[in-house]
């Protein structure tokens, strides 16, 4: 039975994310807000920055980070102006439940 599993590094530290890369034991990386903030990280932009100098062909996805949803699209944007190996995370809803279905719907038919 072939199942298509992949395995993905969940996480906020660079160092661990260029081993799992580096030593192929991951198909792809992925990181939020919540692992970043409890990793000390404050600028979210930067750590991505800094991530993706070491780690080019891997897959890895990063997550927006605004609760708004216009603010939540620039920066799935952004993010995705970051490397080809990039995939843009972009929750359900924001907290006051509404849906970011919208919003998920324009960034795929732009290819993001």
């Amino acid at each position: 039975m072939n199942t298509n599993v992949k395995i993905y590094g969940d996480g906020a530290n660079i160092d661990d994310m260029v081993k799992l890369s580096q030593e192929g034991i991951v198909d792809g990386l992925t990181t939020n807000p919540t692992l970043m903030a409890k990793a000390g990280i404050t600028n979210y932009l930067d750590f991505a920055r800094d991530v993706l100098k070491q780690i080019t062909k891997t897959p890895i996805s990063f997550e927006v980070f605004s609760d708004e949803l216009d603010e939540m699209y620039t920066q799935a944007k952004i993010l995705d102006n970051l490397g080809k190996n990039v995939y843009v995370k972009i929750p359900v809803t924001n907290t006051k439940s509404i849906s970011t279905a919208p919003i998920v719907k324009k960034l795929s038919d732009e290819g993001v």
